[in-house]
């Protein structure tokens, strides 16, 4: 039997190590299912109080997946019982990061006990490449960012770096990259920018870039999987081959998750059904469904002044960090605004099933912050987007899909400020306007591309294949 025959059926042990945030910790957590329907052995790391709040794993996959808790160490600044980036506010997420660099004792004794054929990791453990080299353990990273954004960031590559110099001034990030060789409208906004500059591109209470972090990992990983397809960016996947210099960049696809049946999603069931209810009475195609992740702490006043002027009904989810600087102001709203729009609008400050709302016919629009996973939930079922990015690669993913499938709120380029009228008239044309109605023909239009569970499945078959041919132990 030839050996290429023999290894196609060994069952791998993979271990998946997703960085401290749930944007990332559930693709990760869809890839670690992805690889156990394979019949492949797989260990999932995260803190404690992270792998409690994990959706349930379907049961025909649980006994293959084991969930691996590390403690997190306790560092000053940092609240007790925060192991996510949705338990904190955003000035606080440095602390976190050196919370984090303390699993690095953890990751290493879980790595030389169990021997895994493959740890799948994320941008995060700059530590991690050289420890599985040491250990003769295959590593790959796995980027929750999609394809464009992460060109526009740059090489990671040393032969690269000195051609395309670190940018360090403002202005360019403001425009598109020297080193894209095609039509691009992917840019910063001087605001954006300048909140790029100071909390990812210099070294923040960590002691470390998440450049520094980016570089080290990517050039570590002996393959580069990313959350993207070639559909949708064939020509920027090509792109980063190129400018990271690895020899593979693989394509997981989109991961579009499914709705959870009702067994699956037990202890939250009931508040699905006081949401449906509500979602129930209203005319179809014209909720405005509002979600901003759990990160950012931005001034409410005048988001909920716009829902209001906009009369459209809304259904807000307004989650404050569940530990932090206990500064309630993050879910302070106007006073009277409750009151005023009682019966047309929701707020909501608890969990909620995002996908069974964005599916629900009611909704007619999404404003949101551009996340994402927030964009694939949404074109799963054709729901245009009022766009209203403010950090990351939020503004990157806006440009890039402004006027497909939505459009983005005016705002003062250099602050980010926008104002009320300016939220009301862009959630009016979207939901409301004749004219609008081209968002929601491109959205409905992607829809069939994002919800082909078939191909994208296709795409993660050829990644685990890989890691199947691959592996250091197959050597």
């Amino acid at each position: 039997m030839s050996s290429s025959s023999a290894t196609k059926h060994k069952k791998l042990h993979i271990a998946l190590f997703p960085w401290l945030a749930f944007g990332h910790i559930i693709p990760f957590l869809e890839v670690a299912k992805h690889i156990a329907r394979k019949g492949h052995k797989v260990s999932f790391i995260s803190t404690p109080r992270n792998i409690q709040r994990l959706p349930k794993i379907p049961e025909t996959l649980t006994p293959l997946i084991t969930l691996v808790q590390i403690p997190l160490p306790h560092v000053e600044n940092l609240p007790e019982n925060a192991e996510a980036t949705m338990d904190v506010h955003h000035d606080v997420i440095p602390y976190l990061k050196i919370a984090h660099e303390g699993l690095e004792q953890g990751i290493s004794e879980f790595l030389q006990a169990q021997s895994p054929d493959w740890i799948i990791h994320d941008f995060a453990p700059h530590w991690l490449p050289p420890i599985a080299t040491k250990l003769g353990i295959s590593n790959a990273h796995f980027s929750i960012f999609n394809a464009s954004s992460i060109c526009f960031f740059g090489s990671t590559s040393p032969n690269r770096i000195s051609r395309y110099a670190p940018r360090k001034k403002l202005e360019q990030y403001t425009s598109p990259p020297e080193w894209i060789p095609f039509p691009s409208k992917i840019y910063h906004r001087p605001f954006e920018a300048k909140r790029l500059m100071d909390g990812t591109l210099t070294p923040n209470a960590s002691g470390v870039t998440d450049r520094f972090r980016l570089q080290s990992t990517i050039q570590g990983c002996q393959v580069y999987f990313i959350r993207s397809c070639r559909e949708i960016e064939g020509e920027w996947l090509d792109l980063v081959e190129d400018l990271h210099e690895k020899p593979v960049v693989l394509p997981t696809g989109l991961l579009p998750s499914s709705l959870p049946r009702s067994n699956e999603d037990g202890r939250k069931d009931s508040n699905w059904s006081k949401i449906a209810v509500w979602l129930d009475k209203q005319e179809k195609g014209k909720v405005v469904y509002v979600a901003f992740g759990s990160e950012l702490n931005l001034s409410q006043d005048e988001l909920a002044l716009g829902l209001e002027l906009s009369g459209l009904p809304f259904f807000w989810v307004l989650r404050k960090p569940s530990h932090g600087s206990g500064d309630g102001d993050s879910v302070k709203l106007p006073d009277g605004f409750q009151d005023r729009t009682k019966g047309r609008g929701l707020v909501w400050t608890t969990w909620v099933p995002q996908l069974k709302i964005l599916s629900h016919e009611s909704v007619g629009g999404f404003l949101t912050h551009c996340g994402w996973s927030s964009i694939i939930e949404s074109l799963q079922y054709g729901r245009p987007l009022i766009m209203l990015p403010f950090m990351y690669d939020q503004g990157l993913i806006a440009r890039f899909w402004d006027n497909k499938i939505g459009a983005e709120v005016p705002r003062d380029e250099e602050t980010g400020w926008f104002t009320r009228n300016e939220l009301a008239n862009s959630l009016k044309l979207i939901v409301v306007d004749e004219e609008g109605k081209q968002y929601t023909d491109g959205a409905n239009e992607y829809s069939k591309l994002f919800r082909d569970k078939e191909l994208h499945d296709r795409y993660m078959d050829e990644c685990v294949a890989y890691l199947e041919t691959h592996a250091h132990h197959e050597v």
